[in-house]
């Protein structure tokens, strides 16, 4: 009896899906359908409200470390490898989306491009975005992870970038997972060092674009780098 009413609850939520899309669907139950995939023959809607209870939200819970998901919510490792898959699934989606070559010829451009390359992340990173003579992407190159008070980017670097990748001209772009949008000194000391080390190669930098979520700062829209 319990399975024909698994097997119908199930069947339910996938019709439900196939005719709505998940717009409607509240957390637990996007989570409940995912574990559909990687949990037979049980009803997944009880653990569904736990995992999101231990993570404090759906979000929370996507940006886990799979070992910490498997240890606290006693799923297997193939269930928490499956949760955690999901945020750079968003992020080759945003890829596939811009396509190979887009052309960045905005700063609104390069901040929606930008937001995309820092989904799911939940610490620093940063990006040089590598732009050909016609504004369009040669290569975003993620050329160095933690915070630039911590561990700073080196301008060399950041050359040796853009020559790899033959840039016209380069936007640099990096996260502030705290959701605080506003740069700090150490981005705008680390800014106008790099500047200057790629003046010296002719190469001039467009942008500089800092992502908080789905939001972003630029630095061209607010007077820090005059084109």
């Amino acid at each position: 009896m319990d399975k024909k009413l698994h097997e119908g609850h199930r069947q339910r939520v996938k019709a439900r899906y196939l005719s709505e899309g998940l717009d409607a669907f509240e957390d637990h139950q996007v989570l409940e359908m995912l574990l559909f995939f990687c949990i037979p023959m049980k009803d997944t809607n009880e653990l569904a409200h736990k995992m999101i209870r231990e993570f404090g939200t759906l979000v929370g819970l996507f940006e886990a470390d799979p070992k910490d998901i498997s240890r606290r919510c006693g799923v297997s490792e193939n269930t928490a490898i499956l949760i955690s898959l999901i945020p750079s699934l968003s992020r080759r989606y945003f890829k596939g989306k811009w396509g190979d070559k887009p052309v960045l010829n905005s700063s609104s451009k390069a901040g929606e491009y930008s937001v995309s390359l820092f989904a799911g992340r939940t610490y620093e990173v940063f990006y040089v975005i590598c732009l050909d003579a016609q504004n369009r992407v040669n290569y975003a190159d993620l050329v160095h992870e933690g915070t630039i008070n911590e561990a700073p980017v080196y301008p060399r670097l950041i050359v040796e970038t853009a020559l790899r990748h033959q840039a016209n001209t380069v936007i640099l772009a990096h996260n502030h997972p705290s959701g605080n949008l506003q740069p700090s000194n150490a981005d705008i000391d680390i800014t106008r060092k790099i500047i200057a080390a790629l003046e010296a190669i002719s190469i001039c930098v467009v942008d500089h674009i800092i992502v908080a979520g789905d939001k972003y700062l630029s630095f061209t829209e607010k007077g820090l780098i005059r084109r």
